[in-house]
């Protein structure tokens, strides 16, 4: 019987951002600036902190893989969600939904240890300026890259084909835009208690792990800077942690917003909103953020540009 229930459902129907027809095309090109701002914004970051010889430091190190996460969870639900906007039926293909899954699953993680990373990354660079360059060589900073990208390629691994190997009814109506862990439980047939647990243990480590290591790092960072003698190097100091910060507050407070709120306050449409935000709105105010707070960057972009406008005049 089980076997049989896994064929009945070949393809999802994804709800989507709205069903009324007048929105669509207004809310497709929205969406279309913002996902497209959000590729020309995270690759330019990878490429320019990779070809830059001034950004080859630990800091640019993790905004290079930051941008490279972000992109990869935007493109992993951008695609879709505008391509349902211009057809008349908001299909996905089972094994389609399961890879959606999967990719957004790897990346999502990775970005909230990756940004755990860069905190801790700051906190050495204030607190241990004299030994940044020894705590932070090359090996550690790939080491605190590719161990966050390793653990969520299990979590990823191990949530989807807990999901997909359970079996489906009949009904194939993800209420979502894209296909994500907890809509899709709602559509099982089997005993999902074990895959509930599993999900919320890992959601809950997850975030509250990655955010204790924000948090603390935080902490020193301003005991440090209370610490300090001269109001320029205070000053210094915030602006080294400032993008950064703003960054980790958007992301964790959209997160806290979406999963830490008592059940009667969820809606669909409250929901949907938070999980724009997070999909495609942050991916591309990141690269803003970093390039319009940050010296460095600002000081690559100018020297890329004229190296351009010289190649072509």
């Amino acid at each position: 019987m089980e076997a049989q229930n896994l064929t009945v459902v070949k393809e999802f129907i994804l709800m989507g951002i709205t069903d009324r027809p007048e929105l669509q095309a207004p809310l497709f090109g929205l969406f279309l600036i913002i996902y497209v701002s959000s590729v020309v914004g995270n690759l330019g970051m990878v490429i320019l902190t990779t070809m830059d010889s001034r950004l080859q430091t630990p800091m640019y190190f993790f905004l290079r893989y930051l941008a490279f996460t972000d992109l990869g969870y935007s493109t992993a639900v951008g695609p879709k969600m505008l391509v349902n906007f211009v057809v008349d039926q908001n299909t996905i293909s089972y094994y389609f939904c399961a890879i959606q899954l999967a990719f957004f699953l790897v990346f999502i993680v990775s970005e909230l240890f990756i940004l755990s990373a860069m905190s801790y990354d700051r906190y050495v660079a204030i607190c241990n300026p004299l030994l940044y360059p020894v705590i932070m060589s090359q090996r550690i900073c790939q080491l605190l890259v590719a161990i966050p990208y390793l653990y969520s390629t299990f979590v990823s691994l191990l949530v989807t084909v807990k999901i997909f190997n359970l079996s489906f009814c009949g009904y194939n109506v993800v209420s979502h835009f894209y296909c994500d862990s907890v809509p899709l439980l709602s559509l099982l047939c089997s005993n999902t208690h074990e895959i509930e647990m599993i999900i919320l243990i890992l959601a809950g480590f997850d975030l509250i792990s990655s955010l204790l290591i924000v948090l603390v790092s935080y902490l020193l960072i301003l005991e440090c800077i209370v610490r300090m003698n001269s109001a320029e190097g205070r000053h210094k100091a915030f602006s080294t942690c400032g993008s950064h910060l703003t960054v980790v507050i958007v992301f964790y407070g959209t997160l806290i917003f979406m999963y830490v709120r008592p059940g009667s306050s969820h809606s669909f449409d409250s929901d949907k909103v938070a999980s724009v935000f997070y999909t495609l709105v942050i991916p591309m105010l990141n690269p803003l953020i970093y390039s319009l707070r940050n010296k460095d960057v600002k000081c690559a972009l100018q020297r890329v540009w004229k190296k351009l406008h010289s190649f072509f005049s």
